[in-house]
């Protein structure tokens, strides 16, 4: 599922227009975008767990060259499901 499909199925349940649903959508990402940049997690009960965790620097080898190269440390956002997205 692509976003307009997201979109298009938040308008179709919600019985909304597909406008509305777009602008609903884009201010779920945008507001779960400013929380991680916090440093915040975005817990949506049932749903999942959006987190900030950190990755250490290490080494890793170019496949092009074999040479080894150094892989600075960075921050990653991590997903955990929640029960609702069981299978």
């Amino acid at each position: 599922m692509n976003k307009a499909e997201l979109v298009a199925a938040v308008a179709a349940k919600a019985e909304i227009s597909k406008v509305a649903a777009a602008k609903a959508v884009e201010a779920v990402i945008d507001a779960a975008a400013e929380a991680l940049k916090k440093g915040e997690n975005v817990q949506l009960i049932g749903f999942g767990t959006l987190a900030v965790a950190h990755k250490a620097a290490r080494k890793g080898i170019n496949p092009a060259t074999k040479q080894v190269i150094n892989i600075p440390a960075k921050k990653v956002v991590k997903f955990r499901p929640g029960a609702k997205l069981a299978l």
